[in-house]
């Protein structure tokens, strides 16, 4: 289900092959927590292409996050593809996700750190790549 009470079979801007209600949605929403490094990256990116800011500080690491976030004026992210991971999984404390993120000025390249905190994943921060 949706916020609004129907169900989205519109695909997941993440690049899964799920809808968007059975694939971030839940994530977004609360409803659920990220099983893995990836799958919150992954999250993370379709929070950035539906402007979802609280979801983005919210899967922050406090000690990196910005005291603000505004994403007015930030490009429109087109597609995702996750090149390679480290770790990240139910079992670790640490991992990294290593990415290309097309948006409608070019790619973002990226290797990103996350952490398990207080038994969640977030986002620690990244090392852009040529």
């Amino acid at each position: 289900m949706s916020a609004f009470g129907t169900v989205s079979t519109t695909a997941c801007p993440c690049g899964n092959e799920a809808a968007y209600a059975a694939c971030c949605e839940p994530l977004h929403l609360g409803v659920r927590e990220a099983r893995t490094a990836e799958e919150l990256m992954r999250s993370r990116f379709a929070a950035y292409v539906r402007r979802d800011e609280r979801y983005l500080m919210r899967t922050w690491h406090p000690r990196t996050r910005p005291a603000q976030m505004r994403l007015d004026g930030t490009p429109s992210w087109l597609r995702l593809t996750v090149l390679a991971t480290a770790d990240g999984r139910d079992d670790d404390r640490t991992g990294e996700v290593e990415f290309q993120a097309f948006h409608e000025g070019g790619t973002l390249y990226e290797r990103s750190r996350f952490v398990r905190r207080a038994g969640h994943w977030v986002y620690v921060d990244g090392d852009l790549l040529d």
